[in-house]
C-alpha cells in the first residue's frame, strides 16, 4: 500500500481562519517532574486540515459526530487547476472535463497548490470555487469536497465589510454534505482516483474537527 499524508502539521501558532481560536500547546506533565509526559492542546474545531460539518454554517445542522464515516473514506477525484492567482474564481467550465464521469459518492478534491503559501498572508488571498461547481457536484451525487486552501469560498480580509458570504458552504453543508479544508501535498498523489481517508475526532455535538487526511493506493 502507498500512502500520502495530505494533512498540515498541527502546532502552536499555526495559521487559522481570521478570528478563530489560536492553536497553543504546552506541557501539562513532564518526565522530570512527573515521570511521564502529557501535553495540553488548545485549538478551534477548524484548525489545520479539518472537516466542516453542516452545523458549521447551518443553524440546527448535523454535528461532526453525526457524519456518516463512509462518506469520508472512499474513492477520490483530484481536480488539478493550475496557474491561479489571488482571489481567482474557479468556474465549472474550468473543471468540467475532469469531472464529467465522476460517480456518486466520490470525494472531489481541488488541487490549486495554494497550500505552498500556508502560514503566510498570501494564503488568505486564495482562489475560490464558484457555487455552480457545488451545484453540479451535488447533482452528480457528490456530497464531500475538499480544497487545498483555507476555504472554498472567499476568506474576508481587513477591507471586507458586511456579513460573511459562503455560497459553497451553503450549498454543500445545506444539503447535508461535508467540506474538507487546508489539504496539502495533493501534488504527491501521482495516480488516478486514490482512496481517501479523512476521519474526524468524535467530538459530540460540535461543528467540525481536525482530520488526518491520507490518500492511499491499494
Amino acid at each position: 500500500m502507498r500512502l500520502v499524508d495530505l494533512s498540515q502539521p498541527v502546532e502552536a501558532g499555526m495559521q487559522v481562519f481570521p478570528g478563530d481560536p489560536p492553536v497553543d500547546t504546552r506541557l501539562a506533565a513532564s518526565f522530570p517532574q512527573d515521570g511521564f509526559q502529557v501535553a495540553e492542546l488548545h485549538l478551534g474545531t477548524h484548525s489545520g486540515t479539518h472537516v466542516d460539518a453542516p452545523l458549521h454554517t447551518v443553524d440546527g445542522g448535523s454535528p461532526v459526530d453525526a457524519i456518516d464515516l463512509s462518506r469520508l473514506v472512499g474513492p477520490a477525484r483530484i481536480v488539478h487547476v493550475p496557474g491561479l492567482g489571488e482571489h481567482d474564481v474557479i468556474r465549472w467550465e474550468h473543471v468540467r472535463a475532469q469531472l464529467e464521469d465522476v460517480r456518486a459518492g466520490t470525494i472531489v478534491l481541488f488541487r490549486t497548490d495554494w497550500s505552498r503559501h500556508f502560514g503566510t498572508p498570501r494564503y488568505l488571498a486564495h482562489p475560490v470555487l464558484h457555487e455552480e461547481i457545488a451545484g453540479h457536484l451535488l447533482a452528480a451525487g457528490v456530497r464531500v469536497l475538499g480544497v487545498d486552501t483555507l476555504n472554498p469560498d472567499r476568506t474576508p480580509d481587513a477591507s471586507s465589510t458586511g456579513p460573511l458570504e459562503l455560497p459553497v458552504h451553503a450549498a454543500v453543508l445545506g444539503s447535508g454534505g461535508a467540506i474538507i479544508e487546508n489539504l496539502t501535498n495533493l501534488h504527491a498523489v501521482t495516480w488516478r482516483d486514490p482512496l481517501l481517508s479523512a476521519l474526524p475526532l468524535r467530538l459530540r455535538g460540535l461543528d467540525g474537527s481536525p482530520v488526518r487526511a491520507v490518500a492511499m493506493q491499494l
